[in-house]
């Protein structure tokens, strides 16, 4: 019988243990997640002010800055702290908690990439029926529907977790508090936890990403076959490219992460994997998803020359 370990808090691991490249990857981190915060807000401020923006396409994209924003601000600032202190130590209080917030933000951009993805299949494939179909009542409940989900989808993992029994080192083999690292460290059976991986975790990601491929596949074979305009075909084949392009590494990253059963090994290589999931992502997102719309751009310079001039 092991002995059962009162909990007060975790180690976590380093993310390399040469001491000379932690200020460059400090650096570096902290170079991205100022560009994150700087470009996620610039358009989550210019969503909310510009009139001209409200619509169910402009309120998605708002809802995913502020989840990008949200999202790498649970793990990036510890992480840049820890590549600097010397006590790389988080309560359990806490670690649950960033454990919860992660699956929570996580989940939500999931589900809020397939309502992307449908919303875009609805004003291309259905352009007169679009106002009817997403009006107001339509959008908001999607929104709160992926929010609301995706909070009880992390609240299960978070109290099956919390419950747990650790008799093993409290050294974590992770640079953040995750399921599959901390199931290494508990003692009995964590058969149901693996299982509620593998099936709610796997189940929700299969979904989403069905789901989400699936509205691109759709307008790609729409405009492939009835759209006779050659620039706006091309136009509209390069905004899916690019937005596959986002929405596959997002996937790619979370299945690297969580399809291996839960062992030393996968949770070791899942660490740098989750690096550019919790960093690479959000960083991409404004650039893909707003940045190259022009109607967005003019909104940014409006508003921002507004705001240049008052402050003038």
């Amino acid at each position: 019988m092991e002995n059962v370990t009162t909990v007060n808090g975790f180690l976590l691991l380093e993310l390399t243990s040469i001491h000379e490249l932690q200020p460059i990857i400090f650096m570096v981190l902290l170079i991205i997640y100022i560009t994150d915060l700087l470009g996620n807000g610039s358009i989550l401020v210019v969503v909310i002010s510009e009139p001209r923006l409200y619509s169910p396409m402009y309120f998605f994209l708002g809802n995913l800055s502020c989840l990008d924003i949200c999202y790498s601000s649970v793990t990036v600032p510890m992480l840049m702290a820890n590549l600097l202190s010397t006590h790389k130590a988080i309560s359990f209080l806490g670690c649950i908690t960033q454990l919860h917030f992660f699956h929570f933000l996580g989940g939500t951009e999931a589900i809020l990439l397939a309502i992307m993805g449908f919303d875009r299949f609805v004003a291309i494939c259905y352009p007169l029926r679009y106002p009817v179909i997403m009006n107001p009542q339509v959008y908001l409940l999607l929104a709160a529907m992926a929010w609301i989900i995706s909070f009880f989808y992390a609240l299960m993992h978070s109290v099956m977790t919390a419950r747990l029994n650790f008799c093993r080192s409290l050294k974590l083999n992770y640079f953040f508090c995750d399921v599959k690292p901390l199931l290494e460290l508990a003692c009995g059976d964590i058969r149901l936890n693996q299982w509620l991986i593998f099936i709610v975790t796997g189940s929700l990601s299969m979904a989403a990403c069905f789901l989400t491929f699936l509205s691109y596949l759709y307008i790609i074979s729409f405009l492939l076959f009835k759209e006779g305009n050659c620039r706006v075909l091309h136009k509209a084949l390069s905004t899916c490219a690019s937005h596959f392009m986002v929405v596959s590494l997002f996937y790619g990253t979370v299945g690297l992460t969580y399809i291996p059963p839960a062992s030393p090994t996968s949770v070791s290589q899942g660490r740098y994997v989750a690096v550019i999931h919790t960093t690479v992502t959000s960083l991409l997102n404004p650039l893909i998803y707003t940045l190259r719309n022009n109607e967005v751009k003019l909104a940014l310079r409006r508003v921002f020359g507004r705001k240049l001039k008052l402050a003038a």
